[in-house]
């Protein structure tokens, strides 16, 4: 883990409608002088561009698991050292089913496997999918080895439904990171 005195935040972003949410995530982070590494899913870029969070963050994003290096050590590796917290906003059932079970088939599932920070997940997804018994046990199986769930507020979902699966608001998931980066400073 990274102890410099400027925390380092990995932030994954998976393909929700939410990711929008993420780009405000990223300047409240900025703003409060953290390091920001964002890795896309391919799906994520399908909402939002990889370049609008290159410009907030202020660092190349990554997606492609197989883009060349800036170092010898490999990305997925070299990110995951360096972070103090890994969030990832929106998490879709689909990632966390993956985090869940191991998979690694991604930049962003390969870094959360390698990285041995504290982990934080934002579902994001429709009312059903949340409630649905294979993703609320993917999402104890998480709770239970240590991952923190930041959930939003029931409310309107984008698809029109309404019930829980919205993602936590940015500020929320804030005060979650600055919980554990304190808890990790004592």
């Amino acid at each position: 883990m990274s102890k410099r005195n400027t925390p380092e935040i990995v932030l994954g972003v998976s393909g929700s409608i939410a990711a929008y949410k993420a780009a405000e995530l990223v300047r409240l982070m900025i703003k409060s002088g953290w390091g920001v590494s964002v890795i896309m899913t391919r799906g994520a870029t399908r909402f939002v561009s990889a370049l609008t969070f290159q410009t907030l963050s202020r660092r190349p994003v990554i997606v492609d698991m197989f883009e060349e290096p800036e170092e010898w050590v490999p990305g997925h590796i070299s990110i995951a050292d360096r972070a103090n917290v890994m969030v990832v906003a929106p998490c879709t059932a689909n990632v966390i089913a993956k985090l869940a079970h191991g998979l690694a088939d991604d930049m962003l599932t390969a870094t959360a496997l390698a990285c041995p920070a504290p982990l934080l997940v934002a579902p994001a997804m429709n009312c059903h999918m949340w409630d649905h018994v294979a993703t609320q046990a993917n999402a104890a199986l998480l709770q239970k080895r240590g991952v923190q769930i930041v959930n939003g507020d029931a409310g309107d979902l984008a698809c029109g439904y309404e019930g829980n699966g919205r993602m936590a608001e940015p500020e929320q998931i804030m005060k979650a990171i600055e919980a554990v980066l304190s808890a990790g400073s004592k």
